[in-house]
């Protein structure tokens, strides 16, 4: 168990960094969504769980997504 939790910040690392593609806020979420869940499933995968995963997954890219969204428009510094 200790090396599959080793494993879940190099793989969010992709996920987080690219987040944030698209040009628009809806498209930064939704592409932030769907590599979150990608991921999560992957992850969850390992776990027993792929969907939950998914879900936490796609939860933590739409954050990322807009959160780097605001970021680029000037609202978070």
């Amino acid at each position: 168990m200790k090396m599959k939790l080793s494993l879940l910040p190099l793989l969010l690392l992709p996920v987080l960094t690219l987040s944030g593609c698209g040009e628009t806020t809806t498209s930064r979420a939704g592409s932030g969504a769907m590599m979150g869940a990608a991921t999560g499933a992957a992850i969850g995968s390992l776990s027993g769980n792929a969907g939950r995963g998914a879900a936490i997954g796609a939860g933590t890219g739409v954050l990322g997504g807009f959160l780097f969204d605001q970021h680029r428009r000037g609202n978070i510094d």
